[in-house]
């Protein structure tokens, strides 16, 4: 049985009636097979798994998709129900934020500069700062989160260290369809040709994921997506595992992020650099 509660009251009562561990899946809704993993990676470490869905204003940006976000609560419920989750919160803006908008967020630091903070400038700030609330309310021993957005996971992962939040943050591992394209719930807005364009960025990841010099990595991804002409590459950066700059042997992360049609779609992979560990 999975309830659904739409308030800070009722999840309260809720998380209070919780047999032991909190384990927490926070998204957007829009669920999907990605989405659904989380929540078995969640119950297999929890017998009480809560889900969030809320699309949060603050994380997107003037000219950026908030309105039509997809919306499919319903759709929603029937995979958390299937998942075994124990509550699902799906608070409206004013039950999240009381009063407006906050006038104190949390700040992203130098890592939410760079690659999505440099293209979405304020998403990280605003990611942030409902992350935070929605661990707090949740009562969140441990939370899960996809590693398709790896910034995120990244930024993540140093707020709850940096503030002390007391919360397990558990990276799970890229969800993708047969052919290798990552899920997103943003896919449903690629046409057929579109979503033929979008594979080049698993492409030219996997490739470049083959090679060991960092200068070939970058060379082979790039000619892969240049001979895409449906894809407008914002970036393509390879990084060490915290995301900083690349090393010349060892674990490295490339990640791409790109316009297809309207769509903007990321992606990254695990690759390791020099000898074969």
């Amino acid at each position: 049985m999975t309830d659904l509660v739409h308030t800070r009251a009722e999840l309260a009562a809720a998380t209070a009636a919780a047999p032991g561990e909190i384990a927490v899946v926070l998204t957007m809704g829009a669920l999907h097979e990605g989405h659904r993993q989380l929540m078995r990676e969640a119950r297999a470490r929890s017998a009480f798994v809560i889900v969030t869905i809320f699309v949060n204003p603050l994380q997107f940006g003037p000219n950026e998709d908030f309105a039509k976000y997809p919306r499919t609560l319903e759709a929603d419920l029937e995979a958390c129900r299937a998942e075994g989750v124990a509550v699902v919160f799906a608070p409206d803006r004013d039950e999240m934020y009381p009063g407006g908008a906050p006038s104190v967020t949390m700040n992203a630091g130098p890592l939410g500069e760079i690659l999505e903070g440099a293209s979405r400038p304020g998403h990280f700030s605003g990611m942030l700062t409902v992350v935070a609330k929605l661990l707090r309310l949740t009562h969140a021993d441990v939370s899960f989160f996809g590693e398709k957005d790896f910034q995120q996971l990244a930024l993540i992962k140093r707020m709850v260290h940096d503030l002390e939040l007391g919360v397990e943050i558990i990276g799970v591992p890229t969800v993708r369809e047969t052919d290798g394209l990552a899920l997103s719930s943003r896919n449903r807005f690629l046409g057929p040709e579109q979503r033929q364009a979008a594979l080049a960025l698993s492409h030219a990841l996997r490739e470049g994921a083959l090679q060991n010099d960092p200068g070939r990595v970058l060379e082979v991804a790039t000619k892969i997506l240049e001979d895409e002409p449906g894809v407008r590459v914002d970036y393509l950066a390879l990084t060490d595992p915290l995301l900083g700059p690349a090393p010349a042997t060892g674990p490295a992360r490339l990640l791409v992020a790109a316009k297809v049609g309207t769509t903007r779609l990321i992606d990254n992979i695990p690759l390791h650099l020099g000898e074969t560990a």
